[in-house]
């Protein structure tokens, strides 16, 4: 057993959970962890705001399925992260987030940079725990991953005392241990599987609902199997885009409030859903009422807790969505069910999705979204990852930006942090620096982490910027122009920053591309470039993100494009 300090046993577990990289910014209350960097084999990534720090732990997390970590300092480096974790919170993120804090003895007085963490945090994280001795450390890192990464996965915060940190104890690390109460569910339900499956044969129009969770646990290849076995169309919620392939025969899409027309006709019109890895959100689904009417619910979920929390299910499922699909794929195979494309079910949807092909109408000018995204989307490769802010921009990545590979496109969907694209990109970036990983942006969101371009150029870090410039809050211009009479109130950004400017400030390649053809190149150059790259993109302030099924109303009451 080995005396050590608890900064140094901190570092020495977090080298033992795998972590290859902290994103964070120094402070006197988390000095001892920091100066552990020196003889320790992880890497540390300076950001500019500890928010960035979270975000960036954030998308390191989405991609890689680990848990990322941030660091910060305590007060308000604490509280600049407490957004990063309801962010992770909202979308079953996997992160650590480990805090510096003052001494035990000064906790409670209000010491200088003293904040009460645990207690802000706690409703936005899945654990959060505070070590009072150096041998309690090891053991809290332990927990803290697994929590992280087991069941539903979500952030969870280790504050860290400052004379923890310092003070010297002999330190055991665990292996086995035991956290009371928890016991993630992750076994298939058999029988309740069988009754999907009948469920899901006698129903005439039926249709698959991917959320998520089935992004989170890689259900990708038994998702289709399912799908191409029942003849199933598949509608995803906003977060589940990328769970099916966007360019194959039965993808109709994201439903929801910005969806695509064809998925939520058909969604209005099913009779049964299997609805995976979802908590059926109020953006996805409209009036809860509205969207169960006449529709028997198959639910499929890992957390117990969103079974019948907001729809009323007809079948629930519940433990790991990967491992009851494939329990379902062998199911079908022993009863020897195979469904053929003739069904007036899947004429009818292809029919459908068709006519809204064909009839969609689209921004004139040469360079409206829908252009310039399936712009991008023809010269990115397809394993590339694409990362969204939150705005308008978001919403027709979510139209017209096809996923082809999987688990490659990710957003803050159900907190819509504006900000958290380009830091997730960098974490998404080192957590899979081999292919080309792009951020979806606007202007408005992109102001508000644009000093992370320190952090990728100096940490050697080239993602893409693709920044949709209309100078403008768009999301919230197109609300005011729709139900607010246009009374534009704190919407203009007047053209400030330059883009083009501010990327070279920092050291980073600016471009703008004002026509398609200088579009062509500047992607192209940005794929190329081995700095990161801001594309700035200047569009119609007035141009509206339609279909839009309004705050209220259900998926059948589509505002569509006159």
């Amino acid at each position: 057993m080995e005396t050590m300090t608890g900064a140094k046993a901190l570092m020495t577990a977090m080298e033992k959970e795998g972590v290859k990289q902290v994103f964070g910014l120094p402070g006197g209350a988390n000095l001892p962890m920091y100066d552990e960097f020196a003889r320790c084999n992880i890497r540390h990534i300076l950001v500019r705001h500890e928010q960035s720090a979270s975000h960036m732990a954030d998308g390191f997390g989405r991609v890689s399925r680990k848990p990322g970590v941030c660091f910060a300092t305590s007060g308000p480096g604490a509280t600049n992260i407490l957004t990063g974790l309801a962010t992770a919170q909202a979308d079953s993120s996997p992160m650590i987030a480990v805090t510096g804090q003052v001494p035990v003895a000064m906790i409670g007085r209000d010491a200088f940079q003293e904040s009460d963490i645990i207690g802000m945090a706690n409703p936005v994280v899945k654990y959060a725990f505070q070590p009072r001795l150096p041998q309690d450390v090891p053991e809290a890192v332990r927990k803290g991953f697994y929590i992280a990464q087991t069941g539903r996965p979500g952030p969870v915060l280790i504050d860290v005392p400052k004379d923890v940190q310092q003070n010297e104890s002999p330190m055991e690390f665990p292996n086995e241990f035991k956290i009371q109460g928890y016991h993630p569910w992750t076994d298939p339900d058999i029988a309740s599987i069988e009754k999907a499956i009948d469920m899901l044969l006698n129903s005439e129009k039926p249709i698959i609902l991917a959320g998520g969770g089935t992004i989170i646990s890689s259900a990708f290849a038994e998702l289709q199997s399912i799908a191409e076995t029942l003849m199933l169309p598949v509608v995803t919620t906003f977060k589940g885009k990328g769970s099916f392939p966007e360019n194959h025969p039965l993808s109709l899409g994201p439903i929801g409030m910005h969806g695509h027309a064809e998925a939520n006709r058909m969604m209005a019109e099913a009779d049964c859903v299997l609805a995976i890895g979802t908590r059926f959100s109020d953006r996805s689904v409209g009036t809860f009422e509205a969207f169960e009417k006449r529709l028997k619910i198959i639910h499929m979920d890992v957390d117990p807790a969103e079974i019948g929390k907001n729809q009323t299910t007809s079948v629930a499922v519940v433990g790991d969505v990967r491992a009851s699909l494939r329990v379902m794929v062998k199911l079908l195979l022993q009863r020897a069910v195979k469904k053929t494309e003739d069904s007036l079910w899947i004429k009818h949807v292809r029919e459908t999705k068709e006519y809204w092909k064909e009839n969609l109408k689209l921004h004139p000018g040469e360079m409206g979204a829908a252009k310039i995204l399936r712009k991008l989307r023809e010269l990115l490769p397809k394993e590339s990852i694409v990362t969204t802010e939150v705005g308008q921009h978001q919403m027709w990545a979510s139209l017209f930006y096809d996923v082809i590979q999987p688990g490659t496109f990710f957003s803050s969907t159900g907190l819509g942090t504006m900000g958290w694209g380009f830091p997730a990109s960098i974490g998404a970036k080192v957590a899979r620096p081999e292919v080309p990983v792009v951020d979806i942006a606007g202007d408005g969101s992109f102001s508000m982490t644009e000093n992370s371009l320190a952090t990728a150029v100096l940490e050697d870090i080239p993602v893409i910027v693709f920044v949709l410039n209309n100078s403008s809050l768009g999301m919230v211009a197109q609300w005011q122009r729709t139900f607010y009479n246009r009374r534009m109130i704190g919407v203009d950004q007047g053209g400030c920053p330059d883009y083009v400017k501010l990327a070279e400030s920092y050291g980073a390649q600016g471009i703008r591309a004002q026509s398609m053809d200088e579009l062509d190149k500047a992607i192209k150059s940005a794929l190329s470039s081995d700095v990161a790259t801001v594309i700035d993109i200047p569009i119609d302030p007035e141009e509206d993100v339609l279909p839009f099924v309004a705050p209220g109303t259900s998926l059948s009451d589509m505002i569509l494009p006159s």
